[in-house]
């Protein structure tokens, strides 16, 4: 009796054993691996706001997938998966020339069921636009208003010597201020691609 009783114990264990074993296994069957080629384009809303005169480099970054990453008619990476990544630029704008620029790049995007995953991109950058008929206008505006002023007051050497001063003052004006700063703010729209491929795991 003894020795079946021990029989029946050895083989509930061994059912037991077997039963963890089998359901330990099952969440990996309900996944697949699916590679993201690179040169895969990831449209991105950004979560963190830059600029120039506001980021530093190395200063983290987070975003959100705008648009899912379908591979083969696979969803892999559904919209509004978090990326992040790091300000690779921020550069201000000259006195004199040099136009800002910001720009940044992912480096991790979460993936379900796994947590993170490591990715390489190209950078989403940001040119400041061009100042050169703005501070064009500073200076001739002045200009033009000793001018009209140096006529009044002494005719035509007096408007040429109006002129003069005008413009000096205009000079002064835009050599002592900055242009315009790069930034995009929470919400803006970025698109960068993937310069290597990236393999996650999807359920099937």
């Amino acid at each position: 009796m003894r020795g079946l009783a021990a029989v029946g114990i050895a083989a509930l264990m061994l059912t037991a054993s077997t039963t963890t074993t089998v359901s330990a296994a099952r969440p990996s069957d309900d996944y697949r691996e699916v590679t993201i080629p690179a040169g895969t384009i990831l449209h991105l809303t950004l979560q963190t706001p830059v600029g120039s005169d506001t980021s530093r480099v190395e200063q983290p970054v987070q975003a959100s997938l705008r648009t899912p990453v379908i591979v083969r008619g696979v969803e892999v990476l559904p919209a509004g998966t978090a990326v992040s990544g790091r300000v690779t630029a921020a550069r201000r704008p000259g006195k004199v020339k040099g136009r800002a620029y910001v720009a940044v790049r992912f480096t991790n995007v979460d993936t379900p069921g796994e947590g993170t995953t490591r990715i390489r991109t190209t950078a989403a950058g940001h040119l400041a636009p061009a100042t050169k008929e703005k501070d064009a206008l500073k200076i001739i505006a002045p200009a033009a208003g000793g001018a009209v002023l140096g006529r009044v007051v002494g005719g035509k050497g007096g408007a040429r010597t109006g002129a003069v001063v005008g413009g000096a003052a205009g000079t002064g004006y835009v050599l002592s201020t900055r242009g315009e700063d790069a930034r995009l703010g929470k919400g803006a729209r970025v698109a960068v691609k993937l310069t290597a491929p990236v393999t996650v795991r999807v359920r099937k």
